[in-house]
């Protein structure tokens, strides 16, 4: 008997029109056989099915079921393709752990710490991982530039520390210019954090859970036409996303072993990609993703495509592990 999969997608941030794209990437590819796919967009006012001829059928929230042409639909998993709030900070997998419904990515607090950058850093230090310098900020505290550019020098990067896709983020080459990089930051989030600039090669490494073993991908190497890897390079094509990374194979192996470690050591589950920038030799962590990008255009699906890894077995696989 097929099995019904929610597509859980959009969300109430900037990323939704991104998180739709890779929401109708997994619809596009389930296997037919096997999966009864709905499209169901978690939106700031409602929740929704979306029926092929278009019709919205309203989700009910108190069991998160679906009533269409009289026919109650109940879902056994929901594939989760939500980039920021709710689907990527923890809170719907939390609502979805007390429906007693399975998700594809990682658990609620793994969830929560991720979406965190400081927490993230704070967590991951004690394991030896090498992260850029960095100053955190509340919304309404003192900007004090002579403080900052001691702790983490010029030029260095501005970024709201709660949310994704290069949304709020800034590099900043002057003193004079962190104020107005904070606006711009806490207009997304109420938290930033200020990091100091790594030169190097930056590179990305999806570790999934595979056919019920952790696995890491081929190493993407990122290569931005513009300052730094921003909206633009990262969905309007102002990038280079060079799979195989033109990193030796030793690097190749460290970054995929220490990307592997944080999975281990988060006790992740589903689909990830970590970040990192290869400063001074040294690979040195960025952050990491949990519902990483699975449009055409992202990453995890072209590491996947160079490991052989066809995107119906992918999201096949992942469907599998949450349902055990």
């Amino acid at each position: 008997m097929k099995k019904n999969i929610a597509i859980a997608m959009g969300g109430y941030s900037s990323e939704y029109r991104i998180s739709i794209n890779s929401g109708n990437v997994v619809y596009k590819n389930l296997d037919r056989d096997l999966y009864q796919p709905y499209r169901v967009h978690i939106m700031q006012k409602e929740w929704f099915v979306v029926a092929d001829d278009d019709t919205p059928y309203p989700i009910n929230k108190s069991n998160f079921t679906v009533k269409i042409k009289d026919k109650t639909i109940v879902f056994d998993c929901v594939f989760n393709t939500i980039h920021g709030t709710p689907g990527e900070n923890g809170l719907l997998q939390a609502y979805l752990d007390l429906v007693g419904i399975p998700q594809t990515s990682c658990g609620f607090y793994q969830a929560a710490l991720t979406f965190n950058k400081r927490d993230l850093i704070s967590v991951l230090r004690p394991y030896g991982i090498k992260t850029a310098a960095n100053y955190f900020l509340n919304k309404g505290e003192e900007i004090n530039a002579e403080e900052i550019v001691e702790k983490v020098g010029l030029p260095c990067f501005v970024k709201a520390n709660k949310a994704g896709s290069s949304f709020g983020i800034t590099k900043v080459k002057k003193a004079e210019d962190l104020e107005q990089a904070a606006k711009v930051a806490f207009k997304e989030d109420d938290e930033i954090i200020i990091e100091s600039f790594l030169d190097g090669t930056e590179v990305s490494v999806g570790v999934i859970t595979y056919k019920g073993k952790v696995k890491a991908l081929p190493v993407t190497e990122i290569v931005s036409e513009n300052e730094f890897f921003d909206y633009e390079a990262k969905y309007l094509g102002k990038s280079q996303e060079i799979t195989p990374a033109r990193i030796t194979d030793e690097q190749t192996r460290e970054v995929q072993e220490i990307a592997k470690l944080i999975y281990a050591k988060l006790k992740m589950k589903g689909l990830t990609r970590s970040e990192f920038i290869f400063h001074n030799g040294e690979a040195h962590f960025i952050e990491m993703n949990t519902t990483p990008g699975l449009s055409e255009a992202s990453i995890l699906p072209q590491q996947a495509e160079k490991a052989g890894i066809s995107l119906t077995k992918l999201f096949g696989s992942t469907i599998e592990a949450a349902l055990k």
